[in-house]
């Protein structure tokens, strides 16, 4: 069973605790699917997000929207130890730039 418009977001990686691949899916964080190959682990964790869904509007949960379908306003707040605040604002004045774009500039690396 394929879910039709498959727009979740996948990964995945090497478990050496399991010593095989494992896939996982962000948007449903408890799933999970094991397997030899990359390319098998996520044909299993599609396949497993799938059922879920199928179930899910079987019983009228609600099913979580794709992280790529969904809008972004480019804004967070984020809570900083004052002395860095005031660092962020020398290397901003320093620089001739706001805070937001020094910020924005680290975060992007």
């Amino acid at each position: 069973m394929a879910l039709k418009n498959d727009r979740y977001t996948y990964r995945v990686t090497w478990s050496e605790n399991d010593n095989e691949h494992v896939g996982l899916c962000a948007e449903f964080p408890s799933l999970s699917w094991l397997s030899a190959t990359p390319e098998a682990t996520l044909k299993g964790i599609r396949k497993l997000v799938s059922e879920v869904v199928a179930d899910m509007e079987a019983n009228d949960e609600s099913i979580p929207e794709p992280i790529a379908c969904r809008q972004y306003s480019g804004k967070f707040m984020v809570r900083i130890p004052p002395e860095v605040h005031r660092n962020l604002a020398i290397r901003a004045a320093e620089s001739g730039i706001s805070i937001n774009r020094v910020v924005s500039s680290k975060l992007s690396q």
